[in-house]
């Protein structure tokens, strides 16, 4: 499954408009819905957030003018792949304790890691992705 969407340009740092906090939303229901429609549940939860994150770093930092969401199972991994057409390593940052902002990628690592997942990124950083393991009782 995959979804294309057109993005305000814009840089690092800026804050999203409200069509592209809309796209937010409108990806983590797709997510949502396509998982449930796969039987799938039980990682709804995370894969949501994640799909957020994701999607939402693509927005602020890429300077874009798409992104493209997808969403992939596999022998029994969840792939969940983000593309925003402009090369650049994410990387997870630590945020001060009274940040509001600076925790995505850091969530995205540490959900994956309990899924026993992981997550990096691919066509020189234009690409992020993350990886979850199916639970058994869901394959």
């Amino acid at each position: 499954m995959s979804v294309s969407f057109e993005v305000s340009p814009g840089g690092t740092g800026r804050s999203a408009t409200e069509c592209d906090a809309r796209r937010v939303g409108m990806a983590r229901r797709v997510a949502a819905a396509r998982l449930r429609f796969c039987g799938l549940e039980g990682l709804v939860d995370d894969a949501t957030l994640i799909v957020s994150e994701l999607v939402t770093n693509a927005i602020l930092h890429s300077g874009g003018h798409q992104v493209t969401f997808s969403m992939a199972l596999r022998d029994d991994w969840l792939r969940i792949c983000v593309h925003d057409e402009m090369p650049g390593g994410p990387s997870v940052r630590t945020a001060d304790s009274d940040a509001e902002r600076g925790r995505g990628l850091f969530l995205v690592a540490s959900i994956a890691e309990a899924r026993g997942g992981e997550w990096g990124t691919d066509h020189a950083g234009a690409t992020t992705w993350c990886r979850l393991a199916v639970p058994e009782g869901l394959r």
